[in-house]
């Protein structure tokens, strides 16, 4: 039974009313055609645009590489990303307007509120409209739009699911480690390495490691501070580094262990850390120890000297990870 056989064109039944209005375009017409191909078109662009953004994900280089003097394809990276899933998207929407507009046939049906369940002829009704509706997308007859649908939503599909691809590589130590080595300078803000003459007491200088092509690593990133000589007497190293300090000099990662942000702020009077996100608070000569705020694990500590050059290098890398994520601890 279909819906025509249930519901009186124009008329009412148990309180509905239908009102049909006429094709937007003669079936079979040259306008239908033309819909037809303006509706693929759209359909097979936006697969198109997920598919070259699946190509870039995988192929478009994407780390910086300032060894040549510049950064090169890298900063497109992104916004290309951006871009294509937008155009997709937009694509995939222009086709569907494009087919309800001028290839689906529109209907007004209004129907008066009722208590309890419906009668049986209209659950009748509702099961035969959904299936003309079905009929009425026009979806089997027309080749081009079913296919272009298939292939857009198909590569939209993939496109959804394709950087979680990225999940399956292990990341092995990289979430460890960080650019510093042994004998490695530290590099102030202006690329040159540091001596301890070139810091007063009480002050701060943020270093970064002496990497190949001058670029300043983003983990790597740390702050040389130069205790007050009334502090000296009271610092305390934490077990098994009481070596990693130089001096008056101590060394500790930059980045938050709350939620990474860059702590940036030193009290020289007290000897206190602050990150001016969250306000958690470190204390210089305890190891960095956080004494307030949500960050519950001290900074990370780097071992450092000075070498025959007098200037200050690491002794190694971070012998903890640093930031916050899953190697959250309390110590």
């Amino acid at each position: 039974m279909s819906r025509a056989d249930l519901v009186t064109l124009g008329g009412k039944m148990d309180g509905v009313q239908v009102i049909y209005a006429e094709q937007p375009v003669e079936p079979g017409s040259a306008a239908e055609r033309r819909a037809e191909r303006q509706v693929g078109a759209s359909f097979v662009g936006a697969g198109l645009a997920a598919l070259a953004f699946m190509v870039v994900y995988v192929a478009w280089p994407w780390e910086v590489d300032t060894a040549g003097g510049g950064v090169g394809l890298a900063t497109l990276y992104t916004p290309l990303l951006g871009l294509l899933m937008a155009l997709a998207l937009t694509l995939i929407g222009v086709g569907v307007v494009l087919w309800a507009k001028k290839l689906m046939p529109y209907e007004v049906a209004v129907q008066e509120r009722h208590e309890g369940a419906s009668p049986e002829i209209e659950r009748q009704t509702t099961a035969a409209t959904l299936v003309d509706v079905g009929n009425a997308t026009g979806i089997a007859r027309r080749t081009l739009v079913k296919r272009s649908l298939g292939f857009g939503g198909l590569m939209l599909g993939l496109m959804a699911v394709f950087p979680l691809g990225g999940l399956i590589k292990k990341p092995g130590t990289a979430l460890s480690e960080t650019p510093w080595e042994e004998g490695m300078p530290l590099l102030g803000l202006n690329g040159l390495p540091i001596r301890p003459a070139d810091m007063r007491p009480g002050s701060l200088q943020t270093v970064f490691p002496a990497v190949e092509g001058g670029s300043r690593s983003a983990d790597g990133v740390a702050m040389l501070i130069r205790l007050l000589p009334n502090q000296v007497a009271d610092y305390r190293a934490r077990e098994g580094q009481e070596d990693f300090h130089w001096n008056d000099f101590v060394a500790y990662s930059k980045i938050c262990t709350h939620a990474g942000c860059p702590v940036s702020l030193y009290e020289q009077e007290t000897a206190r850390i602050l990150c001016p996100c969250h306000q958690s608070q470190f204390v210089a000569t305890d190891g960095a120890k956080s004494i307030f705020g949500p960050a519950t694990r001290s900074l990370p500590q780097l071992a450092i000297e000075v070498d025959g050059d007098g200037y200050f290098v690491a002794k190694g890398d971070f012998t903890e990870p640093i930031g916050p994520a899953y190697w959250e601890r309390s110590t």
